[in-house]
């Protein structure tokens, strides 16, 4: 059974997203100006991530589906069956028939920021499993969420699948970490997806691939604010850059000037040099004990962890900590 979603985005009177409003004027007033990588995943922007998600380059979700069409009897045993899957940001939802096949939910609920793609992506998988009760949820799940009461008493499992999780820097990866813990609640488990340091080579062609769907995703968060926002941004004089940080051990994606350009945002003006960039989204990688780490600080005790074939990216499993005061 499909029940409407329950409508968590905080708007105005005009329609327009105050969160979203907000991080767009703080992020374009710093120095450096930067914008949160979830902002990218309006509807065009999450038909062009899973466009991306079929190039050539784009490794990441054929490894993920890899370990989830190979591991399912491991899922099994180790999640049980009866839990409510609750997925964050469960965009089209493409992996999640492996997971929901391999342990037999008690139901599903995905939540997404984007909320035609999402009521889109849960009537098609509700025609796969006609027999599971999902409730899609329109919500930022960067804040805590108020799950449907039909799953109240569930225990549950998240899921997060596709590294998502490296689009954070690590206070606010561990901030949502807590927050997810937070919405599940006691005795929950998660399941999420991190990507594996690699050559870079590998890595910056992953996102800046050939034909140029990667540059299209970036650029559309220029489109969308302009639409949303009453902003003049030229779109055409900014080109897409994926720029690999050693030190951080992370991918950036950057919107470059390629001239000095001027613009307004909601009446707030605003101007970038020739080659100064908004950074749009970070993609960090992470080895065993830096996964871990994330984890425990975020609340979560890893349990399991798989990679693919050729140890490009793993899945973990973690089930939320029992608070201690002492070591």
């Amino acid at each position: 059974m499909t029940q409407g979603g329950i409508a968590l985005v905080d708007k105005d009177e005009q329609g327009v997203d105050r969160a979203f409003r907000a991080d767009v004027l703080e992020g374009l007033s710093q120095q450096q100006k930067a914008i949160p990588a979830r902002w990218l995943y309006d509807d065009a922007g999450s038909q062009l991530f899973e466009d991306i998600t079929q190039v050539p380059e784009y490794y990441p979700t054929r490894a993920e589906r890899q370990i989830l069409e190979r591991r399912g009897n491991e899922f099994r045993e180790l999640i049980g069956k009866g839990r409510a899957v609750v997925e964050f940001g469960s965009g089209s939802s493409l992996k999640t028939p492996l997971l929901l096949s391999a342990i037999e939910p008690a139901a599903y609920v995905p939540l997404d920021i984007a909320g035609d793609f999402l009521r889109a992506a849960a009537a098609d998988l509700q025609a796969k499993f006609p027999d599971l009760a999902i409730y899609p949820v329109e919500a930022d799940f960067m804040r805590t969420v108020e799950l449907p009461e039909e799953v109240a008493d569930s225990p549950k499992l998240g899921f997060f699948p596709g590294s998502t999780i490296g689009n954070m820097v690590p206070r606010t990866a561990i901030d949502l970490l807590r927050t997810m813990r937070a919405t599940l609640g006691k005795g929950a488990m998660l399941l999420i997806g991190m990507d594996l340091i690699k050559d870079r080579a590998v890595l910056e062609a992953a996102y800046d691939d050939a034909k140029g769907v990667t540059a299209e995703f970036n650029l559309n968060l220029a489109r969308r604010i302009n639409r949303e926002l009453d902003a003049t941004i030229p779109v055409g004089k900014l080109r897409h850059e994926a720029r690999w940080n050693d030190t951080f051990a992370r991918i950036e994606m950057h919107l470059v000037a390629q001239e000095d350009i001027a613009f307004s945002v909601c009446d707030h003006d605003f101007a970038m040099r020739q080659g100064e960039s908004i950074h749009t989204e970070n993609s960090h990688k992470f080895g065993k004990r830096s996964s871990a780490t994330l984890l425990l600080g975020g609340g979560w005790t890893p349990v399991k962890r798989w990679t693919d074939a050729k140890e490009r990216f793993s899945l973990i499993l973690a089930e939320a900590s029992v608070p201690r005061n002492a070591p």
